[in-house]
């Protein structure tokens, strides 16, 4: 009897309540799944279809998925559609390949900016006296430097004062061989090289090799009237030194602003060699004069001395006398003769020199 049972078929209002119920979940899941797809596409396009729309009506070929694939990739949509669209409207892509999508996001990955190098080929190819790729570019700007703005300071090239105007001083000084100094202030016009604009010089080292090559200039001419004269042969002294190489930028011409006459730094050079002189010619006059007054005390010290011994000397004189009376080699007359000779020598002294004599 349970076999019967366990064999007894489902009854049709049930299975069909049972089909009823699953197709009632599968379409409430078919619903959900309709309503975040809706929602995901309006969010995709609230976001995105301007974007795709200023790329279809401009032709930059930048798709939808092109711009939702920037954005897991973490790059601004925002910038690479319009620096394409520049440079679609600009006619970029028809002189350059490597301006594509891909090129543009990969700058933008490696910290570049993307808008000023379109801007700056842009700027390159309107002038039409340089010749700037995006290869270029996007190095110069990878390097740190302004590539807009060497692209316009090589369309309109730039002055730059020598010395600069955050100098201390307001001029270069220079002195020509008559020893008069030159005052000089000077302009110079430079032009960016794009070739050395990555490892090259900047523009502190034009002022300063164009400070130096002045310098020379004036220090090699004959009297500060010739420079006076003929200022542009400073100019032409300089440029022809080719200061500007390894540097970021090109001289175009060098320009001496004004030129003033300083002090005579030779006449100044010479009073101080002719007062240095003296004062040497007056040290060794000393030196000679303390070793003549050094001189002169040794020889009065040696005159006292000689004076002591002949003091000590004439004092052994009566001993002497006294031992010859003694042992008889002496007499009375010999004393006698020998004191009239004595005194006739002091006479004879006294006589010559107006005095009385030795006493």
């Amino acid at each position: 009897m349970h076999e019967q049972i366990a064999l007894l078929p489902i009854a049709p209002p049930q299975l069909a309540q049972l089909f009823e119920d699953n197709a009632s979940t599968v379409w409430l899941i078919a619903a959900f799944a309709v309503l975040i797809g809706f929602l995901v596409f309006v969010a995709i396009a609230a976001r995105f279809a301007r974007l795709w729309i200023q790329s279809v009506s401009t032709g930059a070929g930048i798709g939808i998925f092109d711009l939702i694939r920037m954005t897991f990739r973490k790059v601004n949509p925002t910038v690479i559609v319009r620096s394409k669209i520049m440079a679609v409207q600009a006619g970029l892509d028809d002189h350059d390949d490597e301006i594509t999508t891909k090129a543009l996001e990969a700058h933008y990955l490696a910290g570049g900016n993307v808008p000023l190098v379109i801007r700056s080929i842009i700027a390159a190819r309107k002038a039409k006296i340089i010749e700037l790729g995006f290869r270029q570019a996007t190095a110069i700007d990878l390097a740190g430097r302004n590539i807009l703005e060497a692209v316009q300071t090589s369309v309109y090239p730039r002055v730059i004062d020598c010395p600069s105007r955050e100098s201390k001083r307001p001029s270069l000084d220079a002195i020509a061989k008559d020893g008069i100094q030159l005052k000089v202030r000077a302009r110079v016009t430079v032009r960016a090289n794009l070739n050395q604009l990555i490892g090259g010089a900047t523009e502190e080292t034009i002022i300063a090799r164009v400070g130096e090559g002045i310098v020379s200039a004036i220090g090699s001419a004959p009297t500060h009237a010739h420079v006076l004269e003929n200022p542009d042969s400073i100019s032409k002294a300089v440029l022809a030194r080719r200061l500007d190489s390894q540097t970021a930028f090109e001289i175009v011409s060098i320009d001496i602003a004004d030129i003033d006459v300083g002090d005579n730094i030779g006449a100044r050079l010479q009073a101080d060699q002719a007062e240095a002189d003296t004062r040497v010619a007056r040290a060794k006059a000393e030196g000679k004069r303390a070793m003549a007054v050094s001189q002169e005390q040794e020889n009065f010290a040696a005159m006292v001395e000689n004076k002591a011994k002949l003091v000590a000397a004439e004092a052994e004189v009566p001993k002497a006398m006294a031992e010859a009376f003694g042992t008889g080699n002496l007499g009375i007359l010999d004393y006698y003769k020998l004191k009239n000779v004595q005194a006739d020598t002091d006479m004879r002294d006294a006589i010559a020199t107006g005095g009385t004599g030795r006493k």
